[in-house]
């Protein structure tokens, strides 16, 4: 019974041995760990990425100033017009009647100016008349031939006639003002029936037709959306957090949904002043210098932005980074083979999500470039052999 209980004495303490052993060959043997390495000559892209759509920078809803059924549609979806092109008219029926009205008063304003116009000479020379009526009477007054009392007559009817061709030329002027009225209301008529057909703002492309011959629509109502194709460019949406070093002039890669093996370039043409308060990101609008000839509103695009390069950069994972805040954070490092944690600068971050070092960096230290089981602080380490 004694000597079993040495063998078991024996027994567990081989077991502690052994796992002591275990404990110290897992925890302090020296570990493995990959490093980061700059090359001096070697070029980095910085690029952001966002997603946006196409869109155009000059696109116009446009529709009749007036009222009625649309007698004629003279251009469809996806078709090219040139300013001032005829796309549509409506029913110009009721209008026509309006306009042949106000050049029935415009003419009848104008006959009426005719007939003051005859009323004022008539006027005129029945002046002249009793002006030389008062005139011998009046010498025949003065000579006792007549009576004074007719001299007065006379200079009465002088009198009269002169108001009278006061009031003649009166009503020349105001049938002259209804004649300019008339004429204003003909001119407004006029341009009423115009509006019955619709015509392209400018050289367009027909992007939408929203309505059919023999609707009934609305004044303001939209019948066709158009699209300046010279104005296409893609509106995407850039993290605020990688937005800073934004400028226009900057080159963009762009790939569209439709397109997924093709790659067009264009350039950051602008910057949208106000961020998405909910989103976080800033728009970025980008031109698009080799696109196919044929773009489609909405489409989905992806874009990568080039913000800056960088040349013999040291580039760490951001994986690798403890608490980082897109500008500081701690890393691990293998100094005279020990590791030790040390809080680090960053600047640029490019886009497959690698820091640049910026300070703070100990001489001779190597950054950790991966997170390695049993880091620990001063523990021994060695640099793990690149994989072919």
């Amino acid at each position: 019974m004694m000597a079993l209980s040495k063998r078991a004495v024996f027994a567990i303490a081989a077991v502690g041995t052994l796992a002591v052993g275990g404990w110290f060959f897992l925890t302090e043997r020296p570990l493995s760990v990959p490093v980061v390495t700059a090359i001096a000559d070697q070029t980095t892209p910085v690029r952001v990425y966002g997603l946006g759509t196409v869109e155009a920078r000059i696109v116009s809803k446009i529709g009749f100033e007036v009222g009625a059924a649309l007698a004629d549609l003279l251009v469809d979806s996806n078709e090219t017009v040139k300013k001032g092109q005829a796309l549509a008219r409506l029913d110009p029926a009721q209008q026509q009647a309006r306009v042949a009205r106000a050049e029935a008063s415009v003419a009848a304003a104008d006959a009426a100016i005719l007939k003051s116009q005859a009323n004022v000479a008539r006027a005129e020379a029945v002046l002249a008349q009793r002006n030389s009526a008062n005139a011998r009477q009046r010498e025949l007054a003065a000579r006792s031939i007549t009576a004074a009392k007719s001299a007065e007559e006379a200079q009465r009817d002088v009198d009269v006639a002169a108001a009278e061709l006061t009031v003649a030329q009166s009503d020349v002027a105001v049938i002259r003002a209804q004649a300019a009225d008339a004429r204003a209301a003909l001119l407004y008529e006029q341009t009423l029936l115009a509006h019955h057909t619709l015509s392209a703002p400018f050289d367009a492309m027909i992007v939408q037709r929203h309505a059919e011959a023999g609707t009934v629509v609305r004044a303001g109502e939209v019948i066709f959306t158009l699209m300046d194709a010279g104005t296409v460019w893609v509106q995407t949406y850039i993290d605020e957090g990688r937005a800073g070093d934004l400028a226009p002039g900057q080159t963009a890669h762009i790939r569209l949904r439709s397109l997924p093996h093709d790659t067009f370039t264009g350039n950051v043409v602008r910057i949208g002043i106000e961020s998405d308060r909910v989103n976080e990101e800033r728009r970025v609008w980008v031109s698009c210098t080799d696109c196919p000839p044929q773009m489609f509103l909405g489409e989905q695009a992806d874009v990568r932005i080039t913000t800056a390069t960088l040349t013999g950069a040291l580039l760490v994972p951001e994986i690798a980074i403890q608490g980082f805040d897109g500008h500081q954070g701690r890393v691990w490092t293998l100094q005279d083979g020990r590791l030790t944690q040390v809080a680090l600068t960053f600047g640029q971050r490019t886009e497959d999500a690698r820091a640049e070092v910026v300070s703070g960096l100990p001489a001779g230290a190597q950054i950790i470039a991966s997170p390695v089981k049993g880091l620990a602080e001063g523990r021994l380490a060695r640099i793990a052999e690149a994989k072919p």
